[in-house]
């Protein structure tokens, strides 16, 4: 601290300006005190160098709070999600880049409780293949960066869509109810068991189909066209003239079937229910002591899954 410098002149003006308001006392030099200017100097100098240690406390703790490099800031929760466009067996989503903050180093993507999968921290949509269709799924969302996971997003439901009846796929074992409309020679309502062996992995397409009906079995392809399964078989129901000298008279089966419900199933749209019909036509045959003629029939045909 610098102190102004004080003249002899600046002195004599002093003295006489106090002689001037009060007249000289006398004091005893044993009970004289010292001026009072020292002290209130030290307490002001102790007051500046407690408010300047003040400043700089408070200027430190203030760079720590902006400045802390080892106090990582949080992991934020993502947000916005918004369904994309679907199909039958796909989904999209997208959600929202953190507002404040770095960017997360990944993606958790889940489903229905479970990770299906993750894309990279600067990626915000995904797409899921590979699902069954008609089906709702639910996903939700989770930042993960350093090791640490944000919170869950909200739950965001998905569904594929519905295929038309026209690409439902028939595919393993069925009951198949045969009503006759018009009959052959002994026949009667009764259940054909149909095994289905599609001639594709998931899609609808054309099938091999085993029959069992009683007694007898055979086999039949089926080809899609459209939304309907057609196909022929040839089988000996029926023998011609007397049991002893009979001769064989094979009839041709004709069925035209096409899918009536689906469902969303292991990944696959599946017939659920089929209709359709069967013609049967038995050939005029004949041997030297006996024939039979020409003959048709028609039936219709209404089937479930086993």
């Amino acid at each position: 601290m610098t102190y102004p410098k004080i003249t002899g002149q600046d002195l004599q003006a002093a003295s006489a300006r106090a002689s001037a308001q009060d007249p000289p006392t006398e004091q005893d030099p044993a009970t004289a005190q010292p001026p009072a200017t020292a002290a209130p100097r030290r307490r002001r100098r102790w007051a500046v160098t407690m408010l300047a240690a003040v400043v700089v406390v408070a200027s430190l703790t203030t760079a720590l709070v902006v400045w802390a490099p080892w106090i990582a800031p949080p992991v934020l929760r993502p947000a916005g999600l918004v369904a994309g466009p679907s199909t039958a067996d796909t989904i999209t989503f997208r959600w929202s880049n953190p507002p404040t903050g770095p960017l997360p180093d990944k993606y958790l993507i889940l489903s229905n409780g479970t990770v299906a999968g993750s894309v990279a921290g600067t990626v915000t949509s995904y797409r899921q293949a590979r699902l069954t269709p008609a089906t709702a799924y639910q996903y939700r969302v989770v930042a993960v960066r350093g090791g640490k996971r944000s919170p869950q997003s909200a739950a965001l439901a998905v569904r594929t869509l519905t295929p038309p009846l026209s690409q439902a796929r028939l595919q393993g074992p069925w009951n198949v109810y045969v009503r006759y409309i018009r009959g052959a020679p002994g026949s009667r309502n009764g259940t054909l068991l149909w095994e289905l062996i599609p001639a594709c992995s998931a899609r609808a397409c054309g099938v091999v189909v085993h029959v069992k009906e009683g007694r007898h079995a055979y086999k039949m392809t089926l080809t899609r066209v459209g939304a309907v399964y057609q196909g022929h078989a040839v089988v000996n129901f029926l023998r011609c003239g007397p049991a002893s000298n009979s001769i064989p008279d094979p009839a041709t089966l004709k069925f035209r079937v096409r899918a009536t419900a689906a469902v969303g199933q292991s990944q696959v749209w599946a017939a659920t229910s089929l209709a359709g019909t069967m013609v049967g036509t038995f050939r005029y045959v004949s041997s030297a002591a006996f024939y039979c003629p020409a003959s048709t029939f028609r039936a219709s045909l209404a089937g479930t899954p086993v």
